[in-house]
């Protein structure tokens, strides 16, 4: 991934480089495989965070049937 530095303004390379590797996922991706998870551990995540969102969903809207 390449970022032309102009006019000497490193600030705002920096700040486009950054914004480039979060839209791309690649941070995302890096740290999704830093270490080995069994795929059980991921399903388990993966569903106690649909739960979360729906206990959050449902608050939200209890709160704005009120």
């Amino acid at each position: 991934m390449k970022v032309l530095v102009r006019n000497g303004n490193v600030d705002r390379a920096l700040r486009l480089f950054k914004r480039k590797i979060t839209d791309s996922n690649i941070l995302f991706d890096y740290r999704e495989k830093e270490h080995y998870q069994k795929p059980s551990t991921k399903r388990q995540k993966k569903k106690a965070a649909a739960i979360a969102r729906e206990r959050k969903r449902r608050e939200e809207f209890q709160l704005n049937r009120k």
